[in-house]
């Protein structure tokens, strides 16, 4: 059967970069934009806690240096041995009108609290409690959400407050202030709240005498806002996500889904040919597998119009040897008392029969040849070694001593050239070359088989020419002689001996190999045939 023109395209996807792949890219793209969303605003939103916390240290900060000031004019006295009055302590702090979120602790040098703000203050805040109620579903989606994107982006991005608030305990902040020296912290209070709290010492002359702590509990606050803030870069996030996974169904969900419509409809026979010129012309992976599917129905609908013309051509050959014999038992009835007659009539029948046996084999062969092509695995072999093994069985088995010889010529010096091939259907090749060249020669003649090394371009071929000493071929039969069934003989020649399928297998296994074989004529006389196979 002929080999049909191969017309596949497909990417060679072996070792490279998967970014290199526009599919590829578009995924990556697409599910990395919601996560630098989030990303960024993770980090923006840190920058913004960041100063809001070192903001408030800061003015913390300012705040406790006054009040230690008011507290050491006022509270302090005595020398040389300065010491603190715990009433005018309490007073001096009582009268400071601290806002309800800064809380003002002084303690003695030895760490007991002397006063509290939220005991001396005699201001009452009432305020209504909310309504108890369950948060919303979204409430609380939106709250896990922002705290998972700051838990997991927070260590990524450097955390300015965290630097400049420390967390520690009171009484290492403590210790410090009681040395002389300003101290600051995030830690969480006796209620629970997040709060920042700013420690400095209350000196007399130089003696530190107590300590004032001042608190800030809106820093929870602060973070309320911050999560809030980050709902905006979330809503852009599973919007972007939205859009991209809204693309990605375009781009790629709803051309496969149209190229396994059209796969259906090809198995159903609805069409016999992909037909989706707007996807085939895309220049990425899914354009690729649509003209790889296209490039392979049309192979298989040639194919299966090949085996119908095969069938159609086994038919018209097999009814030739059958209508002649049919033919010659017809006429045996009617000359049965003609022994000579008769005798011709036998040996037209058995002619009939070895023909019909020789097309009956070369047909079977080459229905099989496809499917042994394709289980059998390929391997490398030294080309000349192999054709020298193949043509000494001619010389060894030559049964007629009087008929054609057979010789081998190394044309490649021993360069051991080497193809890559299956050992049956090549040695197929090289008999049938053989078996045509030695029916054409003269009993006296020669047929020469040589293997030569030769190049196209970058790539290496091994060539192997038969050359015989016969009549050769005509000029306008020089490419048909490799038709199916087809018998060009010279007057003369015995009818028959041919199925006229040889020359058709050599041009199809030489194709399976992706290599080709030609006709011409030898300016001595006689054909050459030429098979060039790629060298591995």
């Amino acid at each position: 059967m002929d080999e049909p023109k191969r017309k596949w395209r497909l990417p060679d996807l072996k070792g490279a970069n998967p970014l290199s792949s526009r599919i590829a890219r578009l995924i990556f793209a697409s599910n990395l934009a919601g996560l630098a969303i989030l990303i960024l605003g993770a980090m923006v939103l840190n920058e913004m806690r960041a100063s809001f916390v070192v903001a408030k240290k800061q003015d913390l900060v300012g705040q406790a240096q006054v009040f230690s000031n008011l507290l050491a004019e006022g509270a302090t006295f005595g020398q040389p041995q300065p010491v603190m009055d715990e009433d005018l302590a309490r007073a001096t702090l009582a009268d400071l009108s601290l806002p309800i979120s800064v809380r003002g602790k002084v303690y003695g040098p030895e760490g007991g609290l002397i006063g509290d703000s939220y005991f001396l203050s005699d201001r009452v805040v009432v305020s209504s409690l909310p309504p108890l109620q369950e948060p919303s579903r979204l409430s609380r989606w939106g709250r896990s959400l922002s705290e998972w994107a700051v838990s997991t982006f927070g260590a990524i991005v450097p955390d300015r407050g965290g630097d400049a608030v420390r967390t520690q305990t009171f009484e290492d902040e403590f210790a410090v202030a009681a040395s002389g020296a300003e101290a600051a912290s995030q830690r969480f209070n006796d209620r629970g709240q997040r709060i920042i709290s700013v420690s400095v010492p209350v000196q007399h002359v130089s003696a530190v005498v107590g300590v004032l702590t001042v608190e800030s509990n809106d820093i929870d606050e602060i973070i309320r806002a911050e999560r809030a803030a980050l709902i905006p870069f979330i809503g852009v996030a599973v919007l972007v996500a939205l859009i991209t996974s809204t693309l990605l169904t375009i781009g790629i969900a709803r051309p496969l889904r149209r190229l396994s419509a059209a796969a259906d409809d090809v198995r159903s026979g609805s069409t016999q040919r992909l037909d989706l010129p707007r996807i085939t012309k895309r220049r990425d992976e899914i354009g690729a597998l649509a003209n790889s599917m296209e490039s392979m129905t049309d192979a298989l609908f040639e194919r299966i119009s090949a085996n119908e013309q095969f069938a159609a051509d086994v038919a018209h050959e097999i009814k030739n040897p059958l209508t002649s014999i049919r033919s010659a038992v017809e006429t045996a009835e009617r000359v049965k008392d003609n022994p000579e007659a008769m005798a011709k009539l036998h040996k037209v029948i058995a002619h009939d029969v070895g023909r019909l046996d020789r097309l009956i084999t070369d047909i079977s062969n080459a229905s099989r040849l496809e499917a042994e092509i394709t289980r059998v695995p390929t391997e490398t072999m030294n080309i000349a070694r192999f054709v020298q093994d193949i043509v000494s069985t001619y010389e060894h088995l030559k049964l007629d001593e009087a008929g054609p010889t057979v010789s081998f010529d190394d044309a490649t010096m021993g360069a051991g050239l080497r193809v890559r091939g299956r050992e049956g259907p090549l040695g197929q090749v090289i008999r049938n070359l053989i078996d045509n060249a030695l029916s054409f020669s003269p009993v006296d003649g020669t047929v020469t088989v040589r293997v030569e090394q030769d190049r196209i371009g970058p790539q290496t071929t091994a060539r192997i020419v038969v050359e015989d000493t016969g009549p050769g071929i005509p000029d306008d039969k020089l490419e048909k002689i490799f038709d199916r069934f087809y018998t060009d003989r010279p007057a003369g020649s015995a009818f028959g001996r041919n199925s006229g399928l040889g020359l058709s297998i050599v041009q199809q296994i030489a194709a399976t190999h992706m290599g080709k074989v030609w006709a011409e004529n030898r300016d001595s006389g006689g054909a050459r045939f030429v098979v060039e196979l790629p060298a591995s």
